[in-house]
């Protein structure tokens, strides 16, 4: 026999100690575990969601500014990434236990892929907001940094932007600024190949190849800067 999911009061019950915060408005919670797909929902999550990609960034931008006074535009921009993106997110949401909370389709719920990890990565942002809506930003930060903090020491070890860190050398090497140019683009449409070429001035230029435009630019990026010497061959710097 399948257990009934909470609503209402149960629901404040089973998330107030995991998110630090007691909910008054059940209504506003239960909107925002309800994925658009759920059957007969009369509102979802979806803008809520949006409010709460924002507060989420706000809070871990400036968790990431003061934690790390030396890092530089681009390496924080890095983390930030890392930190907010709905791999994250979802899973954060399977700590906090909303996969058996959520209010969504069975099939859309249930499913290993991207698409439930979506779901998954969409009902925290919207927690976020429900949570920002009654507390306002302090407790929405509490809730943040209870979860992301943790995680912010973990992508220490993320290789930074290599397109960022050739930008970066080249300003302080000669003052220019990378150039990238298609050479070629080849395969079908649902499966493409692009080889990029990466110019510096004073040096000659490197060319690979990726799935798609950004990642062949990446793949120049990184193999010009293991030729200068800039990186080893794991990608860190040297």
């Amino acid at each position: 026999m399948s257990l009934k999911r909470p609503t209402k009061g149960a629901l404040a019950d089973i998330l107030r100690e995991s998110t630090g915060h007691a909910f008054r408005d059940h209504a506003l919670l239960q909107t925002a575990l309800t994925h658009s797909s759920a059957v007969r929902a009369v509102a979802n999550n979806e803008r809520l969601e949006f409010l709460g990609d924002r507060v989420l960034a706000l809070v871990v931008s400036q968790m990431l500014f003061e934690a790390f006074p030396d890092a530089t535009e681009g390496e924080l921009a890095v983390r930030l990434s890392a930190l907010v993106s709905g791999q994250t997110c979802a899973e954060v949401g399977r700590e906090l236990g909303l996969e058996a909370l959520l209010r969504a389709d069975a099939a859309v719920k249930s499913g290993n892929g991207r698409k439930s990890t979506n779901v998954l990565a969409d009902a925290v942002e919207a927690l976020i907001a429900a949570i920002y809506i009654e507390g306002g930003l302090e407790a929405a930060r509490r809730f943040v940094l209870r979860y992301w903090e943790p995680r912010s020491t973990a992508v220490l070890s993320i290789p930074r932007d290599p397109k960022t860190v050739l930008q970066e050398w080249a300003a302080q090497a000669n003052g220019s600024r990378p150039l990238y140019t298609i050479e070629n683009r080849e395969g079908p449409d649902h499966e493409p190949v692009f080889t990029v070429s990466v110019a510096l001035t004073g040096f000659p230029p490197f060319s690979a190849t990726g799935r798609s435009k950004q990642a062949a630019e990446r793949a120049a990026a990184t193999g010009f800067l293991i030729r200068e010497g800039i990186w080893s061959q794991e990608g860190q710097n040297t």
